[in-house]
Protein backbone atom coordinates (compact mmCIF):
# COMPACT_ATOMS: atom_id res chain seq x y z
CA UNK A 1 0.00 0.00 0.00
CA UNK A 2 2.65 2.74 0.59
CA UNK A 3 4.49 2.04 -2.98
CA UNK A 4 0.80 2.31 -4.06
CA UNK A 5 0.23 5.59 -2.52
CA UNK A 6 3.98 6.64 -3.62
CA UNK A 7 2.97 5.49 -7.42
CA UNK A 8 -0.14 6.98 -7.48
CA UNK A 9 1.65 10.60 -6.17
CA UNK A 10 4.71 10.36 -7.99
CA UNK A 11 2.31 9.86 -11.57
CA UNK A 12 0.34 12.92 -11.00
CA UNK A 13 3.64 14.88 -10.61
CA UNK A 14 5.04 13.65 -13.38
CA UNK A 15 1.87 14.49 -15.71
CA UNK A 16 2.62 18.03 -13.90
CA UNK A 17 6.01 18.20 -15.04
CA UNK A 18 5.39 16.96 -18.33
CA UNK A 19 2.56 19.60 -18.77
CA UNK A 20 4.74 22.40 -17.79
CA UNK A 21 7.11 21.47 -20.21
CA UNK A 22 5.56 20.94 -23.14
CA UNK A 23 3.98 24.34 -22.44
CA UNK A 24 7.63 26.12 -22.69
CA UNK A 25 9.87 24.16 -24.60
CA UNK A 26 13.39 23.49 -23.42
CA UNK A 27 12.83 25.84 -20.33
CA UNK A 28 14.66 23.77 -17.55
CA UNK A 29 15.40 26.49 -14.93
CA UNK A 30 13.61 27.08 -11.88
CA UNK A 31 11.84 30.32 -11.88
CA UNK A 32 13.05 33.53 -11.15
CA UNK A 33 14.63 33.76 -7.50
CA UNK A 34 12.15 35.43 -5.08
CA UNK A 35 13.04 36.21 -1.64
CA UNK A 36 9.63 36.13 0.10
CA UNK A 37 8.22 39.38 1.31
CA UNK A 38 5.48 40.49 3.58
CA UNK A 39 5.80 37.88 6.08
CA UNK A 40 3.48 37.93 8.81
CA UNK A 41 2.19 35.75 11.84
CA UNK A 42 -0.71 35.13 14.19
CA UNK A 43 -1.32 33.01 17.45
CA UNK A 44 -4.18 31.65 18.85
CA UNK A 45 -4.10 30.26 22.46
CA UNK A 46 -6.41 27.35 22.30
CA UNK A 47 -9.14 27.58 24.71
CA UNK A 48 -8.27 31.45 25.92
CA UNK A 49 -11.11 33.40 27.22
CA UNK A 50 -11.78 36.76 28.84
CA UNK A 51 -11.56 34.72 32.62
CA UNK A 52 -9.06 32.72 31.21
CA UNK A 53 -6.46 34.76 28.83
CA UNK A 54 -3.73 32.16 28.82
CA UNK A 55 -5.60 29.27 27.58
CA UNK A 56 -7.43 25.95 28.81
CA UNK A 57 -4.16 24.20 30.25
CA UNK A 58 -3.30 22.42 27.32
CA UNK A 59 -0.97 24.71 26.26
CA UNK A 60 -1.71 24.26 22.60
CA UNK A 61 -1.32 27.72 20.42
CA UNK A 62 -2.43 27.64 16.55
CA UNK A 63 -0.41 29.31 14.59
CA UNK A 64 -0.88 30.92 11.09
CA UNK A 65 2.14 32.64 8.91
CA UNK A 66 2.26 33.87 5.88
CA UNK A 67 4.15 35.30 2.99
CA UNK A 68 4.40 35.92 -0.60
CA UNK A 69 6.45 33.90 -2.58
CA UNK A 70 6.87 31.45 0.03
CA UNK A 71 7.30 27.65 -0.47
CA UNK A 72 7.78 26.52 3.04
CA UNK A 73 7.80 28.05 6.68
CA UNK A 74 9.60 26.69 9.86
CA UNK A 75 8.48 27.18 12.97
CA UNK A 76 11.12 27.45 15.87
CA UNK A 77 9.45 27.25 19.21
CA UNK A 78 11.46 28.59 21.48
CA UNK A 79 11.27 25.64 23.62
CA UNK A 80 13.69 23.37 22.45
CA UNK A 81 10.97 21.70 19.41
CA UNK A 82 10.88 22.94 15.95
CA UNK A 83 8.80 21.71 12.88
CA UNK A 84 8.12 22.63 9.15
CA UNK A 85 4.70 23.85 7.71
CA UNK A 86 4.21 24.26 3.81
CA UNK A 87 0.96 25.28 4.44
CA UNK A 88 1.80 27.76 7.30
CA UNK A 89 -0.75 26.49 9.30
CA UNK A 90 0.52 24.54 12.76
CA UNK A 91 -0.47 23.87 16.04
CA UNK A 92 1.96 23.51 18.55
CA UNK A 93 1.80 22.27 22.10
CA UNK A 94 3.95 24.36 25.02
CA UNK A 95 3.98 21.93 28.12
CA UNK A 96 5.75 23.79 30.77
CA UNK A 97 3.37 23.84 33.67
CA UNK A 98 2.36 26.85 34.34
CA UNK A 99 2.13 30.57 32.66
CA UNK A 100 4.95 31.15 30.17
CA UNK A 101 6.56 33.58 27.75
CA UNK A 102 8.06 32.28 24.34
CA UNK A 103 9.63 33.41 21.59
CA UNK A 104 8.94 31.93 18.03
CA UNK A 105 11.15 32.97 15.33
CA UNK A 106 9.18 31.78 12.02
CA UNK A 107 11.12 31.49 8.90
CA UNK A 108 9.66 31.21 5.27
CA UNK A 109 12.13 30.12 2.20
CA UNK A 110 11.48 30.50 -0.90
CA UNK A 111 13.03 29.63 -4.35
CA UNK A 112 16.65 28.99 -4.45
CA UNK A 113 16.68 28.53 -0.89
CA UNK A 114 16.20 32.24 -0.28
CA UNK A 115 14.67 33.10 3.42
CA UNK A 116 12.74 35.50 5.30
CA UNK A 117 12.39 35.66 9.11
CA UNK A 118 10.06 37.45 11.91
CA UNK A 119 9.27 36.51 15.34
CA UNK A 120 6.34 36.84 17.75
CA UNK A 121 5.31 36.16 21.50
CA UNK A 122 2.64 33.69 23.28
CA UNK A 123 2.29 33.74 26.58
CA UNK A 124 0.28 30.72 27.36
CA UNK A 125 -0.80 28.27 30.23
CA UNK A 126 -0.19 24.51 30.31
CA UNK A 127 -0.82 22.12 33.35
CA UNK A 128 -0.82 19.00 31.39
CA UNK A 129 0.14 15.81 33.31
CA UNK A 130 0.24 12.40 32.31
CA UNK A 131 2.85 10.67 34.98
CA UNK A 132 1.02 7.05 34.01
CA UNK A 133 2.01 7.25 30.95
CA UNK A 134 6.11 8.34 31.50
CA UNK A 135 6.21 5.30 34.16
CA UNK A 136 5.30 3.10 31.08
CA UNK A 137 7.00 4.55 28.69
CA UNK A 138 10.53 4.65 30.73
CA UNK A 139 9.77 2.40 33.04
CA UNK A 140 10.78 4.58 36.01
CA UNK A 141 14.02 4.99 34.80
CA UNK A 142 14.64 3.98 31.61
CA UNK A 143 13.08 1.43 28.92
CA UNK A 144 13.97 0.59 25.37
CA UNK A 145 11.24 -0.16 22.69
CA UNK A 146 11.84 -2.13 19.25
CA UNK A 147 9.54 -2.53 16.48
CA UNK A 148 7.29 -5.18 17.16
CA UNK A 149 7.77 -7.27 14.28
CA UNK A 150 5.49 -10.30 15.17
CA UNK A 151 2.74 -8.22 15.48
CA UNK A 152 0.02 -7.99 12.45
CA UNK A 153 -0.51 -4.02 11.54
CA UNK A 154 3.38 -3.50 13.48
CA UNK A 155 3.64 -0.60 10.59
CA UNK A 156 0.25 0.69 8.67
CA UNK A 157 -1.34 3.76 7.15
CA UNK A 158 -4.67 5.01 7.01
CA UNK A 159 -6.83 8.34 6.77
CA UNK A 160 -5.93 11.07 9.23
CA UNK A 161 -9.63 12.09 9.40
CA UNK A 162 -13.00 11.21 8.38
CA UNK A 163 -14.14 7.11 8.22
CA UNK A 164 -11.92 4.57 9.62
CA UNK A 165 -9.35 7.61 11.00
CA UNK A 166 -8.78 5.14 13.61
CA UNK A 167 -7.26 2.50 12.23
CA UNK A 168 -4.57 1.38 9.24
CA UNK A 169 -7.29 0.55 6.83
CA UNK A 170 -5.49 1.29 3.83
CA UNK A 171 -2.06 -0.94 4.60
CA UNK A 172 -1.22 -3.37 7.84
CA UNK A 173 2.08 -5.14 7.54
CA UNK A 174 1.99 -8.91 8.34
CA UNK A 175 4.15 -10.22 10.75
CA UNK A 176 8.03 -9.79 9.52
CA UNK A 177 6.53 -8.44 6.32
CA UNK A 178 9.84 -5.80 6.30
CA UNK A 179 12.40 -8.51 7.00
CA UNK A 180 13.60 -8.74 3.30
CA UNK A 181 15.11 -6.59 0.81
CA UNK A 182 15.40 -3.30 0.61
CA UNK A 183 14.32 -3.05 4.31
CA UNK A 184 16.39 -6.22 5.72
CA UNK A 185 19.64 -3.78 6.88
CA UNK A 186 17.37 -2.17 9.40
CA UNK A 187 13.79 -1.06 11.20
CA UNK A 188 13.82 -4.37 12.66
CA UNK A 189 17.22 -3.57 14.68
CA UNK A 190 16.27 0.05 16.02
CA UNK A 191 16.79 0.72 19.84
CA UNK A 192 14.21 3.22 20.87
CA UNK A 193 15.23 4.32 24.37
CA UNK A 194 13.45 6.62 26.86
CA UNK A 195 14.75 7.72 30.03
CA UNK A 196 13.90 9.89 33.04
CA UNK A 197 16.62 12.38 34.15
CA UNK A 198 15.14 14.20 36.84
CA UNK A 199 11.11 14.69 35.70
CA UNK A 200 12.52 15.22 32.18
CA UNK A 201 12.04 12.29 29.40
CA UNK A 202 15.66 12.04 27.49
CA UNK A 203 14.85 10.06 23.98
CA UNK A 204 17.55 7.88 22.63
CA UNK A 205 17.50 6.51 18.89
CA UNK A 206 20.01 4.03 18.19
CA UNK A 207 19.50 3.04 14.81
CA UNK A 208 22.68 0.73 14.00
CA UNK A 209 23.63 3.30 11.17
CA UNK A 210 20.25 3.42 8.81
CA UNK A 211 16.71 4.38 9.36
CA UNK A 212 13.77 3.26 7.42
CA UNK A 213 12.50 6.19 5.15
CA UNK A 214 9.40 6.50 3.65
CA UNK A 215 9.61 6.58 -0.24
CA UNK A 216 8.48 10.31 -0.36
CA UNK A 217 11.04 11.61 2.03
CA UNK A 218 13.91 9.48 0.76
CA UNK A 219 15.28 11.73 -2.25
CA UNK A 220 15.90 14.15 0.70
CA UNK A 221 18.69 11.65 2.25
CA UNK A 222 20.15 10.27 -1.03
CA UNK A 223 17.69 7.45 -1.69
CA UNK A 224 15.84 6.66 -4.94
CA UNK A 225 12.61 7.70 -3.79
CA UNK A 226 10.92 4.78 -5.77
CA UNK A 227 10.24 2.87 -2.59
CA UNK A 228 10.38 2.85 1.18
CA UNK A 229 14.45 1.84 2.08
CA UNK A 230 17.32 1.94 4.96
CA UNK A 231 19.50 4.79 4.23
CA UNK A 232 22.00 5.95 6.33
CA UNK A 233 21.50 8.01 8.96
CA UNK A 234 23.20 9.75 12.05
CA UNK A 235 20.62 10.54 14.83
CA UNK A 236 21.51 13.50 17.53
CA UNK A 237 22.96 11.57 20.64
CA UNK A 238 19.98 12.45 22.38
CA UNK A 239 16.47 14.47 22.07
CA UNK A 240 14.38 16.44 24.89
CA UNK A 241 10.38 14.62 24.83
CA UNK A 242 7.49 16.28 26.17
CA UNK A 243 4.00 14.91 26.57
CA UNK A 244 0.86 16.77 25.67
CA UNK A 245 -2.62 16.02 25.25
CA UNK A 246 -4.17 14.59 22.13
CA UNK A 247 -6.47 16.96 19.32
CA UNK A 248 -6.92 14.28 17.15
CA UNK A 249 -10.63 13.85 17.70
CA UNK A 250 -10.30 10.10 18.48
CA UNK A 251 -12.45 8.86 21.62
CA UNK A 252 -11.33 7.49 24.77
CA UNK A 253 -11.40 4.17 23.67
CA UNK A 254 -9.03 4.47 20.80
CA UNK A 255 -6.50 6.47 22.51
CA UNK A 256 -4.60 6.90 26.04
CA UNK A 257 -4.66 10.75 24.80
CA UNK A 258 -1.25 11.60 25.41
CA UNK A 259 0.95 12.86 22.63
CA UNK A 260 5.03 11.88 22.64
CA UNK A 261 7.00 15.04 21.67
CA UNK A 262 10.10 14.87 20.12
CA UNK A 263 12.71 17.78 19.70
CA UNK A 264 14.78 18.11 17.29
CA UNK A 265 13.19 16.63 14.53
CA UNK A 266 13.64 13.48 15.94
CA UNK A 267 11.31 10.41 15.48
CA UNK A 268 10.49 7.13 16.18
CA UNK A 269 11.71 4.33 13.81
CA UNK A 270 10.17 4.96 10.57
CA UNK A 271 10.75 8.42 9.21
CA UNK A 272 7.68 10.21 8.05
CA UNK A 273 8.25 13.75 8.56
CA UNK A 274 6.98 13.75 12.04
CA UNK A 275 8.23 14.38 15.47
CA UNK A 276 4.65 13.99 17.58
CA UNK A 277 3.16 10.44 18.07
CA UNK A 278 0.19 9.87 19.63
CA UNK A 279 -0.24 7.31 22.06
CA UNK A 280 -3.30 4.77 21.38
CA UNK A 281 -2.32 1.95 23.95
CA UNK A 282 0.57 1.16 26.00
CA UNK A 283 1.70 -0.87 28.67
CA UNK A 284 4.26 -2.16 30.52
CA UNK A 285 6.05 -4.43 27.21
CA UNK A 286 3.65 -3.18 24.32
CA UNK A 287 3.15 0.78 22.69
CA UNK A 288 0.88 1.42 19.90
CA UNK A 289 1.16 4.93 18.30
CA UNK A 290 -0.30 7.20 15.16
CA UNK A 291 1.14 9.88 13.49
CA UNK A 292 0.07 12.01 10.57
CA UNK A 293 2.73 12.48 7.86
CA UNK A 294 4.31 15.68 7.75
CA UNK A 295 4.04 16.21 3.64
CA UNK A 296 0.47 14.74 3.30
CA UNK A 297 -1.83 15.63 6.56
CA UNK A 298 -4.07 13.39 4.88
CA UNK A 299 -2.43 10.42 6.06
CA UNK A 300 -1.82 8.48 9.73
CA UNK A 301 0.66 6.15 10.29
CA UNK A 302 1.05 3.50 12.65
CA UNK A 303 3.46 1.66 14.61
CA UNK A 304 3.59 -0.59 17.26
CA UNK A 305 6.42 -1.59 19.44
CA UNK A 306 7.41 -4.09 22.18
CA UNK A 307 10.06 -4.04 24.79
CA UNK A 308 11.56 -7.88 23.73
CA UNK A 309 14.26 -7.77 20.84
CA UNK A 310 13.58 -10.42 18.17
CA UNK A 311 10.61 -11.49 19.54
CA UNK A 312 8.77 -14.35 17.52
CA UNK A 313 5.37 -14.65 16.40
CA UNK A 314 3.52 -16.02 19.23
CA UNK A 315 2.54 -19.81 19.78
CA UNK A 316 -0.88 -19.02 21.61
CA UNK A 317 -3.31 -17.15 19.51
CA UNK A 318 -5.50 -14.37 21.53
CA UNK A 319 -8.41 -12.70 19.50
CA UNK A 320 -9.19 -9.00 19.29
CA UNK A 321 -12.98 -9.84 18.50
CA UNK A 322 -14.76 -10.74 21.79
CA UNK A 323 -18.07 -9.41 21.81
CA UNK A 324 -20.34 -11.58 20.96
CA UNK A 325 -22.44 -10.13 17.37
CA UNK A 326 -24.73 -13.44 16.36
CA UNK A 327 -25.56 -16.59 17.23
CA UNK A 328 -27.03 -20.08 16.02
CA UNK A 329 -27.25 -23.00 19.12
CA UNK A 330 -29.73 -24.73 17.96
CA UNK A 331 -31.40 -25.23 20.97
CA UNK A 332 -34.94 -26.28 20.03
CA UNK A 333 -35.24 -29.92 18.14
CA UNK A 334 -37.31 -29.25 14.79
CA UNK A 335 -36.95 -27.62 11.08
CA UNK A 336 -34.46 -25.08 10.38
CA UNK A 337 -35.38 -21.49 10.64
CA UNK A 338 -35.75 -20.18 7.12
CA UNK A 339 -35.96 -16.61 8.87
CA UNK A 340 -32.54 -16.93 9.25
CA UNK A 341 -30.91 -19.56 6.78
CA UNK A 342 -31.73 -20.21 3.21
CA UNK A 343 -31.95 -23.60 1.83
CA UNK A 344 -30.20 -23.78 -1.80
CA UNK A 345 -31.13 -26.41 -3.66
CA UNK A 346 -30.28 -28.59 -6.61
CA UNK A 347 -27.12 -29.66 -8.16
CA UNK A 348 -26.51 -26.03 -9.23
CA UNK A 349 -24.37 -25.52 -12.54
CA UNK A 350 -21.89 -28.44 -13.67
CA UNK A 351 -22.59 -29.85 -9.46
CA UNK A 352 -22.06 -26.44 -8.12
CA UNK A 353 -18.71 -25.80 -10.39
CA UNK A 354 -17.47 -28.91 -8.59
CA UNK A 355 -18.58 -31.81 -10.18
CA UNK A 356 -20.36 -32.68 -6.91
CA UNK A 357 -22.56 -35.97 -7.02
CA UNK A 358 -25.48 -34.70 -4.94
CA UNK A 359 -28.65 -33.09 -4.93
CA UNK A 360 -29.53 -30.68 -2.67
CA UNK A 361 -32.63 -30.75 -1.11
CA UNK A 362 -34.68 -28.90 2.37
CA UNK A 363 -34.92 -32.48 3.92
CA UNK A 364 -31.72 -33.40 4.63
CA UNK A 365 -31.18 -30.52 7.33
CA UNK A 366 -32.88 -30.74 10.92
CA UNK A 367 -32.29 -29.99 13.92
CA UNK A 368 -31.94 -32.59 16.47
CA UNK A 369 -30.86 -33.63 20.41
CA UNK A 370 -29.39 -29.90 20.10
CA UNK A 371 -27.16 -29.53 17.02
CA UNK A 372 -27.99 -29.17 13.49
CA UNK A 373 -27.59 -32.12 11.58
CA UNK A 374 -26.95 -32.32 7.64
CA UNK A 375 -27.08 -35.61 6.19
CA UNK A 376 -25.61 -36.96 2.77
CA UNK A 377 -27.48 -40.29 1.93
CA UNK A 378 -27.10 -42.74 -0.79
CA UNK A 379 -30.34 -42.19 -2.69
CA UNK A 380 -31.85 -41.53 -5.83
CA UNK A 381 -33.40 -37.69 -6.44
CA UNK A 382 -33.95 -36.23 -10.12
CA UNK A 383 -31.38 -38.31 -11.48
CA UNK A 384 -28.51 -37.93 -8.93
CA UNK A 385 -27.09 -40.70 -6.58
CA UNK A 386 -27.20 -38.56 -3.62
CA UNK A 387 -29.12 -36.02 -1.38
CA UNK A 388 -27.94 -33.63 1.24
CA UNK A 389 -28.07 -29.90 2.22
CA UNK A 390 -27.11 -26.71 1.78
CA UNK A 391 -27.34 -24.16 3.59
CA UNK A 392 -26.67 -20.32 4.13
CA UNK A 393 -27.22 -16.51 5.65
CA UNK A 394 -27.14 -14.47 2.46
CA UNK A 395 -29.08 -11.32 3.14
CA UNK A 396 -29.97 -12.45 6.20
CA UNK A 397 -26.74 -12.46 8.47
CA UNK A 398 -23.72 -10.86 6.49
CA UNK A 399 -21.16 -8.94 8.31
CA UNK A 400 -17.08 -7.68 8.03
CA UNK A 401 -14.71 -9.11 10.39
CA UNK A 402 -14.74 -10.99 13.06
CA UNK A 403 -14.33 -14.29 14.98
CA UNK A 404 -16.39 -16.69 13.61
CA UNK A 405 -16.63 -19.72 15.95
CA UNK A 406 -18.42 -23.45 15.00
CA UNK A 407 -18.17 -26.42 17.13
CA UNK A 408 -18.77 -29.26 15.00
CA UNK A 409 -18.71 -33.15 14.24
CA UNK A 410 -17.72 -34.38 10.79
CA UNK A 411 -19.22 -37.04 8.45
CA UNK A 412 -16.58 -39.97 7.88
CA UNK A 413 -17.12 -42.02 4.13
CA UNK A 414 -15.00 -41.69 1.15
CA UNK A 415 -16.36 -39.06 -0.91
CA UNK A 416 -18.00 -37.05 1.73
CA UNK A 417 -17.15 -33.18 1.58
CA UNK A 418 -18.44 -31.16 4.44
CA UNK A 419 -17.69 -27.45 4.61
CA UNK A 420 -18.59 -24.66 7.00
CA UNK A 421 -17.38 -21.33 4.51
CA UNK A 422 -18.11 -18.17 3.71
CA UNK A 423 -18.85 -15.72 0.62
CA UNK A 424 -18.76 -12.53 -0.24
CA UNK A 425 -21.93 -10.29 -0.46
CA UNK A 426 -21.17 -9.05 -3.90
CA UNK A 427 -21.07 -12.54 -5.11
CA UNK A 428 -24.21 -12.48 -7.46
CA UNK A 429 -22.96 -8.98 -8.95
CA UNK A 430 -19.14 -9.78 -9.97
CA UNK A 431 -18.90 -14.29 -9.58
CA UNK A 432 -16.66 -16.10 -7.80
CA UNK A 433 -13.51 -15.86 -7.06
CA UNK A 434 -13.99 -11.91 -7.12
CA UNK A 435 -16.02 -12.22 -4.73
CA UNK A 436 -13.60 -14.17 -2.32
CA UNK A 437 -14.69 -17.32 -0.41
CA UNK A 438 -13.38 -18.12 3.15
CA UNK A 439 -13.67 -21.69 3.60
CA UNK A 440 -13.74 -21.84 7.97
CA UNK A 441 -13.37 -25.31 7.94
CA UNK A 442 -12.99 -28.45 4.56
CA UNK A 443 -12.75 -31.90 5.00
CA UNK A 444 -12.66 -34.56 2.73
CA UNK A 445 -13.71 -38.33 3.80
CA UNK A 446 -10.92 -39.34 1.39
CA UNK A 447 -8.27 -37.67 3.89
CA UNK A 448 -10.17 -38.80 6.98
CA UNK A 449 -8.89 -36.09 10.33
CA UNK A 450 -7.33 -34.12 8.54
CA UNK A 451 -8.81 -30.24 8.12
CA UNK A 452 -8.02 -27.48 5.79
CA UNK A 453 -8.25 -23.65 6.21
CA UNK A 454 -8.66 -22.49 2.88
CA UNK A 455 -9.13 -18.77 0.69
CA UNK A 456 -9.67 -18.43 -3.06
CA UNK A 457 -9.75 -14.93 -4.59
CA UNK A 458 -8.14 -14.14 -7.77
CA UNK A 459 -5.14 -15.47 -8.74
CA UNK A 460 -5.50 -17.58 -5.65
CA UNK A 461 -8.21 -19.85 -6.58
CA UNK A 462 -9.48 -23.63 -7.34
CA UNK A 463 -6.39 -25.77 -6.95
CA UNK A 464 -4.16 -22.59 -6.48
CA UNK A 465 -6.10 -21.71 -3.32
CA UNK A 466 -4.37 -19.95 -0.28
CA UNK A 467 -4.94 -22.06 2.60
CA UNK A 468 -3.32 -24.28 5.11
CA UNK A 469 -3.90 -28.11 6.67
CA UNK A 470 -3.89 -29.75 9.98
CA UNK A 471 -4.22 -33.15 11.25
CA UNK A 472 -6.98 -33.62 13.87
CA UNK A 473 -7.18 -36.73 15.18
CA UNK A 474 -11.49 -37.88 15.96
CA UNK A 475 -12.42 -35.38 13.82
CA UNK A 476 -16.20 -37.66 12.79
CA UNK A 477 -16.05 -39.17 16.59
CA UNK A 478 -15.79 -35.64 18.95
CA UNK A 479 -16.65 -32.47 18.57
CA UNK A 480 -14.05 -30.02 17.67
CA UNK A 481 -14.30 -26.12 17.49
CA UNK A 482 -13.13 -24.73 14.02
CA UNK A 483 -12.43 -20.97 14.18
CA UNK A 484 -11.62 -18.21 11.66
CA UNK A 485 -10.47 -14.44 12.83
CA UNK A 486 -11.10 -11.90 10.25
CA UNK A 487 -9.82 -8.51 10.93
CA UNK A 488 -8.12 -5.72 7.69
CA UNK A 489 -4.42 -6.98 9.10
CA UNK A 490 -5.07 -10.85 8.75
CA UNK A 491 -7.20 -13.85 8.57
CA UNK A 492 -5.97 -16.71 10.73
CA UNK A 493 -7.77 -20.45 10.67
CA UNK A 494 -7.99 -22.41 14.16
CA UNK A 495 -8.96 -25.78 14.98
CA UNK A 496 -8.79 -26.37 18.81
CA UNK A 497 -7.07 -23.20 19.34
CA UNK A 498 -4.30 -24.46 16.73
CA UNK A 499 -3.48 -22.06 14.14
CA UNK A 500 -3.94 -23.61 10.52
CA UNK A 501 -3.00 -21.06 8.11
CA UNK A 502 -2.39 -17.39 8.50
CA UNK A 503 -3.23 -14.86 5.71
CA UNK A 504 -1.74 -10.96 5.26
CA UNK A 505 -5.15 -9.08 4.89
CA UNK A 506 -4.54 -5.76 2.89
CA UNK A 507 -6.86 -3.10 1.56
CA UNK A 508 -6.62 -4.32 -2.08
CA UNK A 509 -8.00 -8.10 -1.72
CA UNK A 510 -11.35 -9.34 -1.72
CA UNK A 511 -11.71 -9.60 2.31
CA UNK A 512 -12.58 -6.05 3.12
CA UNK A 513 -16.44 -5.99 2.51
CA UNK A 514 -19.44 -8.56 3.81
CA UNK A 515 -19.60 -12.07 3.82
CA UNK A 516 -22.48 -14.62 4.74
CA UNK A 517 -22.19 -18.18 5.78
CA UNK A 518 -22.65 -21.45 3.87
CA UNK A 519 -23.31 -24.98 5.69
CA UNK A 520 -23.35 -27.69 3.39
CA UNK A 521 -22.09 -31.83 3.01
CA UNK A 522 -21.35 -32.41 -0.95
CA UNK A 523 -20.89 -35.50 -2.33
CA UNK A 524 -17.56 -36.13 -4.49
CA UNK A 525 -16.46 -33.90 -6.89
CA UNK A 526 -13.30 -32.15 -7.58
CA UNK A 527 -12.05 -31.70 -3.99
CA UNK A 528 -14.16 -34.55 -2.14
CA UNK A 529 -13.15 -37.47 -4.99
CA UNK A 530 -13.58 -40.87 -5.38
CA UNK A 531 -17.33 -41.76 -3.42
CA UNK A 532 -17.17 -45.48 -1.85
CA UNK A 533 -19.43 -47.43 -3.10
CA UNK A 534 -21.14 -49.09 0.15
CA UNK A 535 -21.73 -45.33 1.45
CA UNK A 536 -25.15 -45.06 3.35
CA UNK A 537 -25.44 -42.30 4.50
CA UNK A 538 -23.59 -39.63 7.45
CA UNK A 539 -23.98 -36.37 9.29
CA UNK A 540 -22.41 -33.38 9.47
CA UNK A 541 -23.60 -31.68 13.43
CA UNK A 542 -23.05 -28.53 14.18
CA UNK A 543 -23.58 -27.72 18.25
CA UNK A 544 -23.15 -23.85 17.40
CA UNK A 545 -21.77 -21.59 15.23
CA UNK A 546 -21.03 -17.89 16.99
CA UNK A 547 -19.36 -14.64 15.26
CA UNK A 548 -17.55 -12.47 17.61
CA UNK A 549 -16.37 -8.70 17.21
Amino acid sequence: MEKLIIIKRTFFMLLLVFGAMSCVEDDYSIGELKNPTSLSVTAEVVGATTEDPYGDGSGAVQFTASADDAMTYKFIYGDGFEEVSHSGRTTHNFNENGVNDYTITVIASGTGGISANTTTTVTVFSDFSDPETKQLLTGGSSKTWYVAAAQPGHLGVGPSAGEGFSSPIWYAAAPFEKAGAPVSSCFYTDELTFSLEGENIVYTYDNMGQTFYNASYGPDFGGSGSEDECLDFSPATSYNVSLSPSSSGLSEEQTVGTVINISGGGFMSYYIGTSSFEILEITPTFMHVRAIMGNDPGLAWYLKFTTSQGEEEPDEFTSIYNDLLWEQDFDTDGPVDTEIWNFETGNGQAGWGNQEQQYYTTENAVIEDGNLVITARAEERDGFNYTSSRITTENNFQFQYGRVEARAKLPEGAGTWPAIWMLGSNFREVGWPESGEIDIMEHVGNQQDVIHGTLHYPGRSGGNADGGSLEVPGVSTDFHIYTMEWSPERIVFLVDDQVVHTYANDPASSFNQEFFLILNVAMGGTFGGEIDPAFEESSMEVDYIRVYQ
